[in-house]
């Protein structure tokens, strides 16, 4: 397998790790069990939420394609983590004042 191929694959496997891990316990995969639980139809409910996935993912990362054409990497990755950063404070703070 040349270089190119395995940073291909590495790529995929790193894309398919880090979104499956995120999305247990998520919001979205609770919602799509209770769907399933209410439905008598569970691969429609499969199907559509991995048609929803899937255009979310491909929105996430046409934006990224273009965000990196336009900034540096280094930018990139601090305004995301800022970006991070400051939604989980929001959250945070947002949770804190309900109690």
């Amino acid at each position: 397998m040349i270089s190119s191929e395995k940073s291909r694959l590495a790529v995929l496997v790193g894309a398919f790790v880090t979104v499956f891990l995120a999305e247990l316990g998520d919001k979205t995969q609770l919602a799509t069990l209770m769907l399933a639980a209410q439905s008598n139809h569970p691969w429609q409910v499969f199907l559509g939420a991995g048609a929803a996935l899937m255009t979310s993912s491909l929105l996430g990362v046409l934006l990224g394609q273009w965000l990196g054409r336009i900034l540096p990497a280094n930018l990139v990755k601090q305004g995301a983590g800022t970006l991070m950063v400051v939604l989980g404070l929001f959250f945070c703070i947002r949770f804190y004042s309900v109690l």
